[in-house]
């Protein structure tokens, strides 16, 4: 088993993200997570796998504090926003985008206002109430729509697209904040398998262009292997890997779930897909 990488204690500015004795009890003493520790340093997709209780959702949240940690502390370039206050917490965030498993668009609105409400954090409440959003910003979201492929689809209801696209919505509004960081929660769990490839090719591009770091909760060994520069596996909790995605082996996929025949989980050169 690879050795997990620990992060030193951080005294101003660090690397941009270092997680340090991450803790996490429930009511009732649910362990989710137990003193979990890493460093994300440089650009790179990094996927979070392990069974499901291990904690890979609790972690995604603890890090912009949508959980609150019972322990420990989540540096963002050196400020532990576990220690924020509300406002401070709020400007924060704002370096963080976030991208849910259930995408989280309000279905009432058209796929354009649903993106610009990635601007909210820069704009104020107001201003996107009145959806008075400054003309860069609309320019920038009609660019977004073509990168994330859903041009002509401005107007469109959120409740009305499939479920390919509600997702596309999802990443083009988290990466309207222009965010240092992207933490991405099951993104492909209501997908099917060619949909589930696409929205990982596309998430990974995009971190690849903006060099914004992604930390992607993902159930699928195949899909974090084949999009992911590095993984992270949890079991109980815990580190039990830390290493580049060309280090899932059955040893280590033993490790973190336990004793099974691997041989056909491990992807394969020859079986990536051609195209979008």
């Amino acid at each position: 088993m690879a050795a997990a990488r620990e992060a030193p204690a951080q005294g101003g500015a660090g690397p941009l993200l270092a997680i340090e004795g991450l803790a996490k009890v429930y009511p009732g003493g649910t362990r989710a997570l137990d003193g979990v520790s890493f460093l994300v340093d440089r650009p790179e997709v990094i996927a979070v796998i392990g069974s499901s209780g291990a904690g890979k959702s609790t972690l995604i949240r603890c890090i912009n504090r949508l959980v609150e940690p019972t322990a420990g502390r989540v540096l963002l370039g050196g400020t532990d926003i576990v220690g924020l206050g509300t406002k401070d917490l709020r400007q924060a965030r704002r370096r963080i985008g976030m991208i849910f498993q259930e995408f989280n668009l309000v279905d009432r609105l058209t796929v354009m206002e649903n993106l610009l409400s990635g601007r909210l954090g820069s704009v104020g409440f107001f201003a996107s109430w009145l959806r008075r959003y400054p003309p860069q910003d609309v320019a920038n979201a009609f660019a977004m729509l073509d990168r994330v492929g859903l041009s002509g689809l401005h107007d469109s209801r959120a409740d009305a697209l499939s479920g390919g696209q509600r997702q596309r919505v999802g990443i083009g509004r988290a990466l309207m904040q222009n965010p240092d960081l992207l933490l991405v929660d099951e993104p492909t769990a209501s997908l099917d398998p060619k949909t589930a490839r696409q929205i990982m090719r596309l998430i990974r591009a995009l971190a690849e262009e903006r060099a914004t770091p992604a930390l992607v909760n993902i159930h699928d060994v195949a899909l974090a292997q084949g999009f992911a520069d590095r993984v992270i596996g949890l079991k109980a909790g815990k580190v039990a890997f830390d290493g580049p995605s060309t280090g899932l082996t059955p040893e280590v996929l033993t490790e973190i779930y336990g004793a099974e025949d691997w041989s056909q989980t491990i992807r394969r050169e020859d079986e990536e897909e051609a195209g979008a």
